[in-house]
């Protein structure tokens, strides 16, 4: 005999366990979008025990369980080991005598465009360093890489092993030659976000990705470049880090490391922000982007003189319709754009960014270190009416390469100092990891 309390204990046992299959699907990068929690769900029928006198449906009412588990108990990790790629070997045959060059941030934007141009000349082979391969492969064709001119490999700059991984990988595929050029470009940007991400190492997304990351990433492939003739590392800066800018410096919040407290202590949950305080999405991203700005000060200061290597940041002007803005409303991404091209001459295409961020690479213009590198005025102004009816000035479409001024606190030797060597400290650098000709240097210095 089944009585109604049965009925509801074994209904409430099935959701019991529907949910831990649904939760434990949830750890699956791919959970949500495979729908993994709502197929665990419906596969026991029936619905769930009435909580206010009306029975739920168990699919609708599992789904909702399991999502809220995944948001707040149960986060998903940006990359586990198993994700590791097996290396790709024999890429020495591939590159031929054309220069090696690595673009992180490749799939999509700014990154894209810079790996096609480089790919289209024939000079160059690319490595396409992405999180998400497949979409990489994907866009590859479909923006004409001239075929055997690139090779896509996974790299999740959240993840410290990834980044460790990648570079073991990359140098499996590339033998004994050395890498020629590294990009760093890769991004995110939270600026809606009223509570921040984490990396799967602890530390707030904006920092991890776009400095942290990078900073291990670089560092970890020095020994490596030194080897190649007229290696050249370029990092991704912005306006919005440069504090002598109107983009930068009138548009609030403003970039500010303050006493760098947060990275001090090692910069992992609950800190917040590099300088300690309460976490801010637009005022996180600016900050790593101060730090990029002065990782590639402190790398032409400590290694550029014996290794050869060209170190320079650059900002490819205002990039309006980037994916980077995807975490904006709807009506930002619809009005800044306009805004952008019309009112303060700041606009340029993704074609033509991924070109100037390229330029930086191949053009003998830029073999200088230690350089910003900008276009077309610089950004310190609003743009000025030209005769042709467009704004000049404000670092948009078209103009010549020129060298531009890094901000006071960009150039701040003690602050970059302290940034690098909190960073080495977050990210685990150890002797291992350095560069061989100043591994002994650190080793005194850090006290390690």
């Amino acid at each position: 005999i089944t009585s109604p309390a049965m009925v509801r204990l074994s209904a409430t046992f099935a959701a019991v366990a529907a949910l831990a299959v649904s939760s434990c699907a949830a750890f699956s990068p791919n959970a949500q979008k495979n729908g993994v929690a709502s197929k665990a769900a419906t596969a026991f029928g029936g619905s769930l025990p009435a909580t206010d006198g009306q029975p739920q449906s168990q699919s609708s009412s599992l789904t909702e369980m399991s999502a809220m588990l995944t948001q707040t108990e149960l986060p998903e990790k940006l990359y586990f080991g198993k994700e590791k790629e097996f290396p790709k070997v024999l890429g020495g045959l591939k590159i031929g005598t054309r220069e090696l060059v690595v673009v992180t941030g490749a799939s999509s934007g700014l990154g894209l465009n810079a790996a096609a141009t480089l790919a289209k000349t024939g000079s160059y082979f690319v490595v396409m360093a992405c999180r998400d391969t497949e979409k990489a492969k994907k866009v590859a064709k479909e923006n004409g890489f001239p075929e055997g001119s690139y090779t896509v490999m996974k790299l999740e700059l959240g993840n410290l092993q990834s980044v460790r991984d990648f570079v073991q990988n990359l140098k499996a595929f590339k033998s004994a030659r050395p890498l020629n050029h590294l990009i760093c470009n890769a991004a995110v940007y939270k600026p809606k976000d009223p509570n921040p991400a984490w990396t799967d190492d602890g530390f707030e997304m904006s920092m991890g990705v776009n400095h942290l990351g990078h900073f291990l990433l670089v560092n970890l492939l020095l020994d490596d470049m030194k080897k190649a003739k007229n290696a050249r590392c370029v990092i991704v800066g912005s306006i919005t880090g440069n504090t002598n800018t109107v983009g930068g410096g009138l548009v609030y919040p403003r970039a500010d490391l303050g006493d760098l407290s947060g990275l001090a202590s090692g910069g992992t949950k609950p800190i917040e922000m590099v300088d300690g305080k309460a976490f801010f999405g637009a005022k996180a991203y600016k900050d790593s982007k101060v730090c990029n700005m002065m990782t590639v000060s402190e790398l032409h200061r400590r290694y550029h003189e014996k290794t050869g290597i060209t170190f320079a940041s650059m900002y490819p002007g205002c990039i309006a319709e980037t994916a980077l803005f995807r975490e904006k409303r709807p009506w930002f991404r619809k009005a800044f754009p306009w805004f952008m091209k019309y009112v303060t001459g700041g606009y340029v295409g993704e074609q033509e960014a991924g070109e100037r961020l390229a330029q930086c690479i191949a053009d003998p213009k830029c073999a200088k270190s230690g350089v910003y590198w900008s276009w077309n005025g610089g950004a310190t102004s609003v743009g000025r009416w030209a005769e042709d009816g467009k704004p000049r000035g404000a670092g948009g479409s078209g103009g010549e390469i020129f060298e531009n001024e890094q901000s006071d606190a960009v150039r701040d030797r003690e602050d970059a100092e302290k940034v690098w060597e909190y960073s080495a400290k977050a990210v685990g650098l150890t002797e291992k990891d350095m560069c061989k000709d100043f591994a002994d240097e650190y080793t005194q210095k850090m006290g390690v």
